[in-house]
């Protein structure tokens, strides 16, 4: 398995914190004979539904030296697990989950809501420190 990110333990507390249950940690997925690591995969049950909504998350840090090479790689990395996901477990929805700052800085302007219409990814926002969701953006 994979390194796990920086701030895994952060977004995974978070999601406990917002009342998500974690399912997976991480969630495996193949792509032939290689295996695949999705960081979480959690569900939270609404009200009296019997089954409810399930999400797989991806922790990115953004604290290498380019921001826009961290952006493209977190994306790539986002579209592949994505269109697994669909294939493997079509019932989960996808999150990438970035730090309140990385969103301030690359996420929260016109070009980056053109993008995530662009390519459907959707945001969990997380404050690190407090380990708490602060957003979700669809």
């Amino acid at each position: 398995m994979p390194a796990r990110d920086i701030y895994h333990d952060a977004v995974r507390n978070a999601l406990i914190k917002d009342g998500w249950t974690i399912t997976d940690d991480p969630i495996h997925l193949r792509w032939g004979l290689k295996d695949l690591y999705v960081d979480l995969g959690a569900e939270k049950i609404f009200g009296a539904e019997k089954e409810g909504r399930k999400i797989a998350v991806e922790v990115k840090s953004f604290v290498g030296a380019s921001e826009i090479y961290d952006l493209e790689n977190a994306l790539g990395q986002f579209v592949l697990y994505r269109s697994k996901l669909k294939r493997q477990q079509p019932e989960r929805e996808l999150y990438l989950a970035i730090r309140e700052s990385v969103y301030t800085k690359i996420f929260n302007h016109p070009d980056a809501d053109a993008l995530l219409a662009d390519e459907d990814v959707k945001l969990l926002i997380f404050n690190a420190s407090k380990e708490e969701v602060v957003k979700w953006v669809k």
